[in-house]
């Protein structure tokens, strides 16, 4: 746990230090300066760009369109500038982090400060005290710069765990709706569940493990179906909360154990006749907490849980990962790699269940990678010890 760092600035001839807040984990910006209704757009944008940061202090409204102004000059092509087009998918997908990064970056540098008990003195600014103690616990008791951007995201994730995501593979209703935590990835992709939803049990139903679980909503499926007892695990206090919260609501909490864990709940001798797991579809660096939902350097998790999966199956066991190509389409993971890897770890496909995903980004001809999404299928790989009958 890094130390907090504190931001320190003049306006007007006085000092002002306050505590740095960033979800991304960016370090604190070597500059500071203040900012309000009459800054320019485009003056905000060069700054920005410099690397100085702007404490806003106009009316709060109009902070919000001007980082939709950043958002258009950040967004709109260079003039005169025509990058050769990228030599391999696995370029296209690193010059979109980039440009995914350096975007995130510049839309930072837009600050509000946070009073010392989490309110915002700024004009026509909304009471957002509740939503910012969700995210990020009690007040800090001094003030705090976070950019408007995180604000905001921290706001949108308060609104999702108000309302909740409807997922039909649970039912109907406030049965069928699960309620993610901030920092904990929301299970908007329905296509896997389905999956879930449909795949043969095995004849023994007594316990099924979820690694990796995230809200719970696998776990919660995996009950539903008719699992006696699931042990549902995760390395993420947040997810951790998360998953029990979202078990109470639905009222599985007595049949589903929420344990921290890396990979396969302890002891380590312990076996279950269902594994299953959906780790990180990507293997790239996360720059977010959030991103560690869609990115796995180098597939730490796929591969550990591939590695470790057949001596914790029992005899007549299977473990069902779910997991999409997308990664190969990009030349980021190969197929031969991923079978080397079921291969190696004693394992042997017995089935494999495929979906088209149904996702916006899907058929967004638009997006940076819409070469590789219009071809991509997600998986739920069957797969038991090579010797089992």
């Amino acid at each position: 746990m890094n130390a907090p760092q504190h931001l320190r600035w003049s306006e007007q001839g006085q000092e002002h230090s306050a505590l740095w807040r960033s979800q991304s984990g960016w370090p604190a910006p070597a500059r500071v300066q203040a900012a309000d209704d009459q800054t320019p757009a485009d003056s905000a944008y060069r700054l920005a760009c410099e690397g100085t940061a702007l404490v806003w202090r106009g009316d709060f409204q109009n902070a919000r369109q001007l980082l939709q102004a950043l958002a258009r000059r950040i967004d709109r092509p260079a003039r005169g500038r025509h990058p050769a087009a990228p030599s391999s998918p696995a370029e296209a997908f690193h010059r979109q982090r980039q440009a995914q990064a350096r975007r995130s970056r510049l839309l930072g540098m837009l600050l509000i400060e946070l009073q010392a008990d989490g309110g915002i003195a700024l004009r026509r600014a909304p009471d957002w005290r509740e939503a910012c103690a969700q995210a990020w616990g009690p007040p800090a008791g001094e003030p705090v710069l976070v950019s408007l951007r995180d604000l905001l995201g921290a706001v949108g994730a308060y609104e999702w765990r108000r309302k909740g995501v409807e997922v039909p593979a649970l039912g109907t209703g406030e049965a069928a709706r699960i309620h993610p935590h901030y920092g904990v990835f929301s299970p908007v992709r329905g296509e896997y569940l389905d999956l879930v939803a449909k795949a043969a049990l095995p004849r023994d139903r007594s316990l099924a493990w979820d690694v990796g679980t995230g809200t719970g909503v696998v776990a919660a499926l995996l009950a539903r179906r008719g699992i006696e007892r699931v042990v549902a695990t995760d390395l993420n206090p947040r997810a951790l909360d998360c998953a029990r919260d979202n078990l109470q609501r639905l009222g599985l909490a007595d049949r589903v154990d929420v344990v921290p864990a890396d990979l396969f709940p302890p002891p380590a001798d312990a076996r279950a006749p269902l594994v299953v797991c959906n780790p990180p579809w990507l293997p790239a660096k996360p720059v977010s907490a959030l991103d560690e939902a869609v990115y796995d350097p180098d597939s730490r998790m796929l591969r550990g849980f591939l590695a470790g999966l057949c001596e914790r199956l029992t005899p007549q066991g299977e473990g069902w990962l779910i997991l999409s190509d997308l990664a190969e389409h990009l030349g980021l993971r190969s197929r031969d790699e991923l079978l080397a890897w079921i291969d190696q770890g004693g394992l042997r496909v017995q089935d494999r269940l495929d979906v088209r995903p149904r996702h916006p980004k899907a058929s967004d001809a638009q997006d940076a990678l819409a070469f590789a999404r219009a071809r991509e299928v997600t998986s739920l790989w069957r797969l038991v010890p090579r010797h089992s009958v």
